[in-house]
């Protein structure tokens, strides 16, 4: 069976003794969840992760600003004011250049409270036809040093103006981007990212009064350690909850779009996403379907494979690609970041709010699955009363097949897990708890502090 290849197999994870070569790009299943018998399994709090954002009118306002202005409102944001200058881009997809004017703005330093190995920037924006954005890191080094700054996308809603894409050979021999992953080269060598500042260059026709707006950026740090295993959770507030979450699988797209990475198995990450979209009511229009085969089932899981795809990576995994996808949509917002354990997530369930994750397994370590992978996307939707996982698996032969019912520690393992041994018996990368979570911009207030308890404001 071919296996899910859905984005580059799962990231490389903080304080990784192996090369980079086997970590981002693992083509084979691991062995088993089982490490050297002297591998310590870290708990929880050993797994640093800092989640940090500018949202408000204030954080606008903080930033430092060449030709932006600061929006107040009921969903404050930053958009292109006075132009500063014009550059020629020339697009590497399609060879065409052309002019735009600029501005940009330049968050306040955020110095982590933990000495990271590990980020992942994610924006919430919309740019209308005429417009895009770019967003950069640029951070300092726990010896002092500075990274340059590395572009982590260039992105716009649609896909007229520019092909969104991620920016590859960007490493000044200490820390490097990996498609939209920051990462220290040799974490075992001790150095860490100590402070970031994120900035965003907003781009439009010159002579237009067309502006891109951008509600929300931010990024998740981390430093989870070196794990085969992890402790188990047990179950706690959301066992016996279900959410209704829309099923559908990647695998009827099978051939659909070759110009999108071809369907099927490489889908798996736009189809969790439009789960999730539609989860909370919103959902493209017939207008915005007009484009696909009217032929092929479930249209708008095309249609969020086109307006996530990376013409760099050449597929639709991109985490903040998929993330400014799902806050496309009427005001809805949209982060990734990681979780310490399966009890973060049913807290989440528990006040209705899915959650995206990434695993990589052999077809013996999760029992029900039938496949494995180097890299899959899953929608976490309930747990069941013994607290095992209900996950909507787009890695399923239709709609009516995709609710699995997975092995609490089995699942939990093969997600938060940073390293594990693939068919060959060499040791490749994991995920570490990474995930997306997406919601309304009006929600309860129980359910922002649901959000607020897994460090996501």
């Amino acid at each position: 069976m071919r296996r899910p290849t859905s984005r580059r197999a799962v990231l490389v994870t903080a304080l990784a003794a192996t090369t980079a070569s086997a970590a981002t790009h693992a083509s084979a299943e691991p062995r088993g969840t089982e490490g050297p018998a002297a591998t310590p399994a870290p708990g929880p709090e050993a797994a640093p992760v800092d989640y940090h954002s500018w949202t408000s009118y204030t954080d606008w306002r903080c930033g430092s600003g060449r030709g932006t202005r600061a929006l107040p409102g009921r969903r404050p944001g930053i958009v292109l004011d006075r132009p500063v200058g014009t550059v020629e881009y020339t697009d590497p997809h399609t060879k065409t250049t052309s002019t735009w004017e600029y501005a940009t703005w330049t968050s306040p330093p955020r110095a982590l409270p933990f000495g990271a190995t590990e980020l992942v920037a994610s924006w919430n924006a919309h740019t209308p036809q005429g417009t895009w954005l770019q967003a950069e890191l640029g951070g300092t080094y726990s010896d002092g040093g500075t990274t340059p700054w590395y572009v982590m996308g260039r992105w716009a809603s649609g896909d007229t103006d520019i092909k969104r894409t991620s920016v590859d050979g960007q490493d000044d021999g200490r820390s490097g981007i990996s498609t939209d992953t920051f990462a220290i080269d040799n974490p075992a060598g001790g150095l860490r990212l100590a402070s970031y500042r994120l900035r965003l260059t907003l781009y439009r026709r010159p002579g237009t009064q067309l502006t891109p707006i951008v509600w929300r950026i931010g990024a998740m740090a981390s430093a989870v350690p070196d794990r085969f295993t992890v402790p188990a959770s047990k179950p706690g507030e959301g066992a016996g909850h279900e959410l209704r979450v829309p099923r559908y699988s990647q695998e009827v797209h099978k051939g659909q779009y070759p110009e999108y990475n071809n369907g099927g198995e490489a889908w798996c990450s736009p189809t969790s996403s439009q789960m999730v979209v539609e989860y909370w009511g919103r959902r493209p229009t017939p207008a915005q379907l007009a484009w696909v085969n009217p032929s092929f089932a479930d249209p708008q899981v095309d249609q969020a494979a086109r307006y996530t795809y990376d013409w760099q990576y050449q597929g639709c995994g991109n985490w903040p690609f998929n993330a400014a996808y799902a806050a496309s949509y009427h005001e809805m917002e949209a982060v990734i970041t990681r979780l310490r354990s399966l009890n973060d997530v049913e807290r989440l369930i528990r006040h209705g709010i899915p959650v995206i994750t990434s695993q990589s397994f052999l077809a013996s370590e999760l029992d029900g699955a039938g496949y494995g992978t180097a890299g899959h996307l899953m929608c976490v939707v309930g747990f069941t009363p013994t607290g095992d996982v209900i996950a909507n698996d787009p890695f399923s032969a239709d709609d009516a097949a995709v609710r699995r019912v997975y092995k609490r520690r089995q699942f939990e393992n093969i997600w938060l897990r940073t390293k594990r041994y693939n068919a060959k018996g060499q040791v490749v990368g994991g995920s570490g708890g990474i995930c997306y979570v997406y919601w309304p911009t009006t929600i309860s207030a129980a359910r922002r502090a649901a959000l607020a308890s897994v460090g996501v404001r």
